[in-house]
């Protein structure tokens, strides 16, 4: 047999190189029903475990029984041979041996102008009544991590019409603050007012895991027609699953951000950061990890920071100016997530439950709340003036117990006797009227105003 030459050789080389190049050029098709199917095996709790197919975490199957009843479920985890599921809507229905089958590709959110002054929930499905929006892309759920080096320096002060807040504890644009309060202290009645007040040209509000009720009274009474009208609200209330109201806060997120790289300036609103924590527990302990501080398993503090790196101002593009509020139950300022929060963010504001008592509204406590970047955005002058009245505001309240009493005698400590002076109009400054809007140069001017009566440094 005669051996092929030196220049047919090159050639099948050259064809098969072509090949190769064409085949890696044609579109890869992947149909869902050629995929590999399992079976549902076991359910405990909302856990469903599934085996004989293979899937990535944080990819969906679809869950179909023989009665008809079918379910779309998340893969959250997996182990000896088994997938780990967490179902999006209800279970009613399933039964053993129901078919599991994957279903290819990432969770998108869905993300455009048409989203604007509309109420969605966790999975993007509209709740106002009106047709699904007609969106210009989509973006990853979860997001991708945002380069350091790319993060903008706050250095622009942010006008959130409330006294306290604008004078004492000034907010930049693209800080993540936290709004910390018990139960009832009017933590959501204050972001409201945050919402109607900040300059912002897109505002998208995550309700996570709080009552129904609240959903409709925020948007009809807090919101109103107008403040819906530069609104996205993404709604995610108790009765959803913990995965849904993962979801709802993940997609709040990722609206913010498609409005960010827009070049626009975005406040973001999620009430609350707890109830998320609380449903990345719930999910966590149901696949067996190990609570390890107060019955908080280690994914939870993972995912936080996960979720508040995600705001911020990105050099170049726009802001996401981000406000959390944080439930300290029973509250414990020592709470594992309140402790968490605080370090994770960019300044906390800690409304009082014994002023909130006294009748003073917003009930903030100044002494505990702090702004990281206040020095940065006020400058040198103007913060000494605020370090001036919150030392004389913490006087009087460290000695407030021998005041009341009438232990304390006037003239022993001058500072002492100015403080127990100017206490009713440093109460004053901090009071603000429901409903009552003071810009950030209106809070300034009373601020000096106030320390130039009470003949301090101005």
């Amino acid at each position: 047999m005669s051996q092929p030459h030196g220049s047919e050789i090159i050639g099948a080389e050259l064809i098969s190189r072509r090949l190769a190049a064409r085949n890696e050029a044609l579109p890869r098709v992947v149909d869902p029903m050629a995929m590999v199917r399992g079976k549902l095996v076991r359910m405990v709790g909302l856990t469903l475990e599934a085996a004989g197919c293979q899937a990535a975490i944080g990819s969906r199957c679809h869950i179909t029984a023989a009665t008809g009843a079918s379910v779309e479920a998340e893969v959250v985890g997996f182990g000896d041979e088994r997938l780990f599921l967490m179902p999006i809507g209800s279970v009613h229905g399933l039964t053993p041996n129901a078919l599991v089958t994957p279903v290819p590709g990432d969770t998108e959110v869905e993300v455009g102008d048409a989203l604007i002054g509309r109420v969605i929930d966790g999975a993007g499905r509209p709740l106002d009544g009106g047709d699904k929006p007609v969106v210009e892309g989509h973006t990853s759920l979860q997001g991708q991590a945002v380069n350091p080096l790319q993060r903008g320096i706050i250095n622009e002060p942010l006008d959130v019409g409330i006294r306290a807040i604008n004078a004492l504890l000034t907010v930049g644009r693209g800080q993540r603050l936290g709004l910390f309060a018990g139960s009832g202290v009017g933590k959501s009645t204050l972001l409201g007012l945050m919402t109607q007040y900040t300059d912002a040209d897109v505002v998208v509000v995550g309700l996570i895991g709080e009552r129904g009720r609240e959903v409709q009274e925020f948007i009809e009474e807090t919101l109103g027609p107008a403040g819906l009208a530069r609104a996205v609200v993404v709604a995610s209330p108790a009765d959803d699953s913990p995965l849904m109201r993962l979801h709802g806060a993940w997609r709040a997120t990722a609206i913010a951000e498609y409005f960010r790289d827009q070049g626009l300036n975005v406040l973001l609103l999620m009430d609350s950061l707890t109830r998320f924590a609380q449903a990345q527990r719930e999910i966590a302990l149901a696949i067996g990890e190990p609570p390890v501080t107060r019955g908080y398993p280690p994914s939870v503090f993972s995912r936080l920071p996960q979720l508040v790196e995600r705001a911020g101002k990105i050099a170049g593009k726009g802001s996401i100016t981000a406000i959390y509020t944080v439930l300290m139950e029973g509250d414990d300022e020592n709470d594992p997530v309140v402790d968490s929060a605080r370090a994770i963010l960019d300044g906390h504001i800690i409304l009082s439950r014994r002023i909130a008592d006294s009748g003073r509204y917003p009930a903030i406590d100044i002494e505990s709340s702090v702004s990281r970047v206040m020095n940065r955005l006020v400058g040198p002058d103007r913060f000494k003036r605020v370090q001036s009245f919150k030392q004389l505001y913490s006087l009087y309240e460290q000695n407030r117990d021998l005041i009341s009493v009438g232990a304390y005698v006037p003239g022993s400590d001058s500072r002492i006797d100015q403080a127990i002076e100017a206490y009713p109009r440093l109460q004053g400054f901090l009071r603000q009227e429901a409903g009552q809007s003071v810009t950030l140069d209106q809070s300034f001017v009373a601020l000096d105003g106030l320390l130039t009566n009470l003949q301090m440094p101005a």
